[in-house]
């Protein structure tokens, strides 16, 4: 980390991560960096699962083939490649990252059998600031997209809808408002996790017969106001004031959605005639 009278320079692979993004801004280790880090990474980076839907195992999550694959090749990826590749460029910028596990309970009832810990979130600590922040850029459809502060009980508004933390079994459960009703999205503790256990956790999601990652197609991204989420050809787009639902009209709009609104490189994916046949056969999954 640089001293206060020397500016910081960052590595390659950062500085192709900032320009994915299209930050030109500070990265000095402060709250609005962070918070300008974390809303240029939603709206730039799209949450997908082309690779696991392919049959293609997410298990290398070191530094550069996350770069390779989110940044220089166009394309997006879930939690633990997202989360990946946030924490590394936190620390090198400065930033106390630690990797926990979550338990998703979206959009299940709370009530529910848990689900296996295949879940990744950075909790993050900035010099001088005694509050931790949780920011995770990879939870698809209902992603903080600014930093939360690790407080319980405190409604935090971001640009895409609120969020709570509230205490439960010796951690927390993130909540989400939905039409004025306080929703659950998964459950985590603060307990370190070692990248053994991250690579086992994308392993399982990226290759479990019964994962949601190789059974349906998803994406997700945001604009400045709204949300897109992508479940096989089913269209969401939340806005401040409305949710709109579209219907696309098989692989081939799928696939132009795919590359317009969600920015991605499907070059990147091969044969776009397999991706095409994968594709209409979850189109309702």
């Amino acid at each position: 980390m640089a001293s206060e009278n020397e500016q910081f320079a960052p590595s390659g692979m950062v500085s192709e991560y900032l320009g994915r993004l299209g930050h030109t801004g500070s990265t000095d280790v402060t709250l609005d960096t962070l918070q300008a880090l974390v809303s240029a990474h939603t709206r730039s980076i799209a949450f997908e699962n082309i690779d696991s839907l392919l049959g293609r195992p997410v298990v290398n999550l070191g530094m550069e083939a996350l770069v390779d694959k989110l940044v220089r090749r166009g394309r997006g990826g879930f939690c633990y490649e997202q989360n990946g590749l946030m924490g590394y460029v936190l620390e090198e910028l400065g930033f106390g990252v630690t990797h926990v596990g979550g338990r998703v309970v979206w959009p299940h009832d709370e009530g529910a059998p848990p689900s296996a810990e295949n879940h990744d979130v950075l909790t993050v600590t900035i010099p001088g600031i005694k509050t931790r922040f949780v920011v995770d850029v990879g939870f698809g459809g209902a992603t903080p997209t600014a930093p939360l502060q690790l407080v319980e009980d405190l409604v935090q508004l971001t640009p895409h809808g609120a969020f709570k933390l509230v205490s439960v079994d010796g951690g927390f459960l993130l909540q989400t408002q939905v039409r004025g009703e306080w929703r659950a999205v998964y459950t985590f503790t603060t307990q370190p996790r070692p990248r053994i256990d991250q690579e086992v956790g994308s392993w399982y999601m990226s290759t479990h017969p019964t994962s949601y990652f190789v059974t349906g197609l998803t994406a997700a991204i945001v604009t400045a106001d709204e949300r897109y989420n992508l479940r096989g050809c089913n269209l969401t787009v939340h806005g401040a004031h409305a949710t709109k639902h579209r219907r696309l009209e098989g692989p081939e709009e799928i696939l132009d959605q795919l590359s317009s609104r969600f920015r991605l490189d499907l070059n990147d994916c091969g044969d776009q005639d397999v991706l095409r046949a994968r594709i209409g056969e979850v189109l309702d999954a």
